[in-house]
């Protein structure tokens, strides 16, 4: 999709770290890409994902230090 930055969200994400569009060039390097609708549902989605499993893990992490008293 884009710059191929998967730092944020664990790595996961296969599509740009920015916003709805980017100007880091793309894979092609021949200017901006703006994102389609299918693409930024795909993104949200994929986003979501990855907010419920890290809400379910402190979830459990906390459950884990209650435990523990």
């Amino acid at each position: 999709m884009c710059c191929g930055n998967e730092s944020h969200h664990g790595g996961r994400h296969r599509s740009c770290h920015h916003s709805d569009s980017c100007a880091c060039g793309g894979h092609t390097g021949i200017g901006p890409r703006f994102w389609s609708k299918k693409e930024k549902i795909t993104w949200l989605e994929e986003y979501l994902e990855d907010l419920q499993a890290e809400a379910k893990s402190i979830q459990e992490r906390i459950a884990a230090l209650k435990g523990e008293q």
